[in-house]
């Protein structure tokens, strides 16, 4: 398993209904993409559920590297670039995979939070703690799935989550979730990925 995600950060007075136009437009092209466990959507608005800025900021989780790379280079990453100009893509190496108990029901919010994985700490620890919890993320009510990964370059945890409502058992930023493309989501290891 494999984490990806890009930022678009828009103006202070950017018209967000152009970005959710936009995915109700193209959002199912990623439908059926091979290699991908699921992209979500997501988009913060400044002043709501706390965000300071307008963003847009899918997520994906890959089941496959050639799946994430024939995105990357194959076209379909191209369009974006060619609207909003080329923004610098994060990536992790997958942790850990739960799915919730609402797995079936459409994820309405998402959850993410970035942590330093401090020097000097027992990393076996450490990632074992990130798996405990995607754990108990997944076990919370509301929850759609879980997931931890970690960027080995920058030292950084990320924890991502999806939920049906808006009250999650989660602290991070909130985003609201447009879509959901999940052509492998059933295919994403579950638990430990080591």
């Amino acid at each position: 398993m494999h984490a990806m995600q890009y930022e678009l950060t828009l103006p202070a007075d950017y018209d967000m209904d152009v970005i959710r136009a936009r995915v109700a437009r193209v959002g199912h092209l990623l439908d059926d993409w091979e290699g991908l466990g699921f992209k979500t959507y997501l988009l913060r608005e400044r002043g709501v559920n706390g965000s300071p800025v307008n963003q847009y900021a899918p997520f994906y989780l890959w089941n496959t590297m050639e799946g994430m790379n024939a995105f990357l280079w194959g076209g379909a990453f191209q369009g974006l670039s060619n609207d909003f100009g080329r923004p610098s893509v994060r990536q992790w190496t997958g942790l850990s995979y739960e799915e919730g108990g609402t797995v079936g029901d459409p994820a309405r919010w998402a959850v993410r939070r970035r942590q330093p994985v401090a020097e000097g700490v027992e990393l076996a620890e450490v990632m074992a703690d990130a798996v405990g919890e995607t754990e108990r993320l997944a076990g919370e009510d509301g929850a759609v799935c879980a997931a931890a990964a970690v960027d080995t370059a920058r030292w950084e945890l990320v924890h991502f989550s999806l939920w049906t409502h808006k009250s999650p058992k989660a602290n991070g930023e909130m985003f609201e979730v447009l879509h959901v493309s999940a052509p492998g989501r059933e295919r994403l290891g579950r638990g430990r990925q080591w």
